[in-house]
C-alpha cells in the first residue's frame, strides 16, 4: 500500500488543475498556498501550513505565461526550502523554455540551461517533466529527471478512435524518431513531412511528404503546437497529395487564439492533446479534445516511494491511468 504521510502536493498558479487531478487520483488533499500579483508584477507566493522535513512536490508547469511560471518556481523553491523542507519535487508537465536548447546562431542564450541552473539554485532537488523538446535537455539538470512521455495515453485514444487504414505522419525529420514509437505502437506505417523554418515568426513551411499517404487517414503526431502553422500547413500538403481524414495529436498543446482558428478552417478533424497546459483557448471548440495525463505523474510518484518500476510504464499503461486519464477530462470515444 502507498505511504503517503511524508508527502505534500502544492500548485502553482498555473498547475492547480493539473495538481487536483493528480491529488484525486492518489486520495490526497491538495496543500494550502497562494500567489498574489501586485500591480506592478512583482509575484509574491506564501504556504499556508508546515512543510517541515516534508517531501515537497510542486506542480507548475512552464507553458501560456512562461516567464511569470519560471519565476514562481524559483520563489516556491525559496520558501519551502527556508520552511526547512526536506526535499522538493518540482513537477513539471510542460517546460516552455526547452525550445531554447542550443546556440544555433550568433550571440544567443542557450534559455533552456540558464531555466535549468536557475530552478536548481533556487533549490529543486528532482525534477518530474513530459516529452522534452529534445531528449538531451536532461543533460542540463545536475539533478535527477524523470522524464515521463504522452505517447501511451495518446495511443490508447487512437486505439478507441480506430486505426484502420492509417499511417502516422512526423511534421519533420526531427520527430521521426518518436513518431516511429507511435507507429509502433499502432502497427502502423510513417510517412515525414518535409519542414523548413528560416526564422523565429512560429510559422514554417512544408515542402515535401516522404511516403505513401494517398487514399489514407493520416494521424498526425507532434510534441507541442503554438500558432497552429505547421499541422495546417501539414494537413493541406496531405490532402493535395490525396489523404482522406487528418487527425493531431499532440503531447502538449499551448495553442493561440488565431492558432484555434486556423485549425478549425483547416482539413483536420480533431486534434487531440494532454493536460500538461491548462490552454483557455481550447475550451469549448469542437476541433479539440483533451486526456489527462495527471494520473501518470501521480502514479510515478507513487511507484517512486513504493521503489517499483517507473520504466514499465512507457509502453503500456495501467487500466487505471487510463481509465483515470478519461475520466478527468470528460473523454467519451
Amino acid at each position: 500500500m502507498f505511504e503517503t504521510a511524508n508527502i505534500s502536493i502544492f500548485a502553482g498558479s498555473g498547475g492547480r488543475t493539473f495538481a487536483e487531478r493528480m491529488c484525486s487520483y492518489m486520495n490526497k488533499p491538495l496543500g494550502s498556498c497562494e500567489v498574489i500579483t501586485f500591480s506592478e508584477g512583482n509575484t509574491f507566493v506564501r504556504v499556508n501550513e508546515t512543510v517541515r522535513d516534508r517531501d515537497i512536490f510542486l506542480v507548475q508547469p512552464i507553458g501560456l505565461h512562461s516567464n511569470d511560471e519560471f519565476v514562481e518556481i524559483l520563489f516556491w523553491m525559496d520558501a519551502f526550502k527556508r520552511a526547512n523542507a526536506l526535499s522538493c519535487t518540482l513537477i513539471m508537465p510542460y517546460f516552455g523554455y526547452g525550445k531554447g536548447d542550443k546556440k544555433d546562431e550568433p550571440r544567443v542564450s542557450i534559455r533552456a540551461r540558464v531555466c535549468a541552473e536557475c530552478m536548481e539554485l533556487a533549490g529543486a532537488d528532482r525534477f518530474v517533466t513530459m516529452d522534452l523538446h529534445a531528449p538531451q535537455l536532461q543533460g542540463f539538470f545536475k539533478r535527477p529527471v524523470d522524464h515521463l512521455y504522452a505517447a501511451p495515453m495518446l495511443v490508447e485514444v487512437a486505439k478507441r478512435i480506430g486505426t484502420e487504414n492509417m499511417v502516422v505522419v512526423s511534421p519533420d525529420a526531427g520527430f521521426a524518431k518518436q513518431a516511429r514509437k507511435f507507429a509502433d505502437a499502432l502497427h502502423l506505417p510513417i510517412a515525414i513531412g518535409d519542414k523548413s523554418r528560416t526564422d523565429h515568426t512560429e510559422n514554417a513551411q512544408v515542402l515535401e511528404v516522404i511516403g505513401d499517404v494517398k487514399d489514407k487517414n493520416c494521424l498526425i503526431v507532434d510534441d507541442f503546437t503554438i500558432s497552429g502553422g505547421t499541422l495546417v500547413n501539414l494537413a493541406e500538403s496531405l490532402k493535395a497529395r490525396g489523404a482522406k481524414d487528418i487527425t493531431a495529436m499532440l503531447s502538449h498543446n499551448i495553442i493561440s487564439e488565431k492558432g484555434v482558428e486556423k485549425i478549425n478552417a483547416s482539413p483536420i478533424k480533431m486534434v487531440y492533446s494532454t493536460d500538461t497546459v491548462e490552454n483557455p483557448n481550447i475550451v469549448g471548440q469542437p476541433k479539440f479534445q483533451t486526456v489527462s495525463v495527471a494520473p501518470i505523474f501521480a502514479e510515478t510518484i507513487m511507484r517512486y516511494y513504493n521503489y517499483q518500476s517507473v520504466n514499465s510504464m512507457f509502453s503500456k499503461l495501467p487500466d487505471n491511468v487510463v481509465t483515470a486519464g478519461f475520466k478527468f477530462t470528460g473523454l467519451q470515444l
